[in-house]
Parts: structure tokens; C-alpha cells; sequence
């Protein structure tokens, strides 16, 4: 089992890391927009497929596919002409949607999700567990909006190569540290608490998105 979910995740991670590329190069060379476009377009309409032959059946799906066809065929040009448009909310949509689940969670009534984690890891928890985790969920909404804004701002101002290296290749990576900053000051802030582990963490987390 083990196996298994290694294999899954080494799946998933070369899958980004070439996803990454191919949207990188597309981005910054216009002589690949064509790519740029079909790399742009693909997942949203590979998951809105899926999800429209889930939810009403293949007859609809087949329609959807045809119609995003005819779609593409005559449009094409205006695709490769805006595509990294498609990027941007992409990434921006990505990034608010954690924002808004982070956000959503500390409402009136709601159990904090880093408070959900970490009970699923360290439960059941103190006072001044749930007060820290409570903290944590903020911190974590915050910084998922200050990616919002980071990613809009090097849109609009830096040169189209800059904001392509930020998206694909410092914000995943910012969002680990993000992670392991948080364990680090957990254990400064509850030096009580016994340790379960950074990846016993993120295990958790990837099962139980917001």
C-alpha cells in the first residue's frame, strides 16, 4: 500500500514538474504559443468533461466535447492570442478558492481546518492547541491571498517571463516553506506537544483539502 501511494505521488509530482515546464515555455516564447494554448486549455477542459459525464451522463459529454471543439476549430487564433489569460485564472482561481476554504472555516459555529488536521494527527487537543491551530488557519488564509495578489501583480507588471518563473516555479515551493515554517514555530509556541511529524501533517492535509 505504501508502494502504491509512493507511486501515486511521484506520479503527480512529475506530472507538475512537466506541466510546469511545458506552461513556462509556452508562456515565454511566442513562437509556442500553439502549445502554450493547448497546454493552457487541456486540464480545464479534460475536468470539465469528466465532470459534465459525472453529473448528466456520456450523451451530454460527448456534446460538451463536440461543441468545445467547433469552439476551438474557429477561435484558435484568439486562444493562442490569450492564453496566458486562461493561466492567470487558473492560478488566481486556485489560490482564492484555498483562501475562501481557509477563510470559511473560521466562521462562526466552524472548526478551523488546521484545527481539523491537526486533531486528526495530535487529538484530542488543548485549549491552547485549538487556540494556536485557530492561528495557523488565519496565517494560512492570508498567505494564500497574498499569492492572489503577488501572482496579479507580476501579471501586470513585470515582463511575461518573470511572472511565468514566479507561478511554476517559486510558488509551490513557497508553499512548503510555508509548511515547514509552521512546524517549526508550532513546536516554539507548544514545546509540550509530542512531535507526530511533518509528513504525518501533510498526509493529512492532502487527504482532507478545504
Amino acid at each position: 500500500m505504501r508502494s502504491r501511494a509512493r507511486l501515486q505521488l511521484a506520479a503527480v509530482i512529475a506530472f507538475l514538474a512537466v506541466y510546469s515546464f511545458l506552461s513556462h515555455y509556452g508562456t515565454s516564447h511566442p513562437q509556442a504559443r500553439d502549445m502554450g494554448a493547448a497546454v493552457a486549455l487541456a486540464p480545464a477542459l479534460a475536468i470539465g468533461l469528466i465532470l459534465i459525464r459525472r453529473w448528466s451522463g456520456a450523451a451530454q459529454a460527448a456534446l460538451a466535447a463536440a461543441a468545445a471543439w467547433f469552439l476551438l476549430h474557429h477561435y484558435w487564433l484568439l486562444f493562442t492570442q490569450n492564453f496566458t489569460l486562461v493561466y492567470l485564472v487558473e492560478q488566481c482561481g486556485f489560490y482564492a478558492f484555498m483562501a475562501v476554504g481557509f477563510g470559511r472555516s473560521l466562521r462562526k459555529g466552524r472548526v478551523p481546518l488546521c484545527t481539523q488536521f491537526a486533531d486528526k494527527v495530535h487529538g484530542p487537543l488543548t485549549e491552547p492547541e485549538l487556540k494556536y491551530t485557530r492561528s495557523v488557519t488565519v496565517a494560512w488564509m492570508i498567505f494564500f491571498l497574498l499569492n492572489v495578489a503577488a501572482t496579479l501583480l507580476f501579471f501586470e507588471l513585470a515582463p511575461l517571463r518573470i511572472w511565468s518563473l514566479f507561478v511554476y516555479f517559486c510558488a509551490l515551493p513557497l508553499v512548503l516553506l510555508m509548511f515547514v515554517a509552521e512546524y517549526g514555530v508550532r513546536h516554539i509556541a507548544l514545546p509540550s506537544r509530542p512531535r507526530g511529524g511533518l509528513m504525518a501533517t501533510l498526509r493529512v492535509y492532502f487527504a482532507n483539502p478545504p
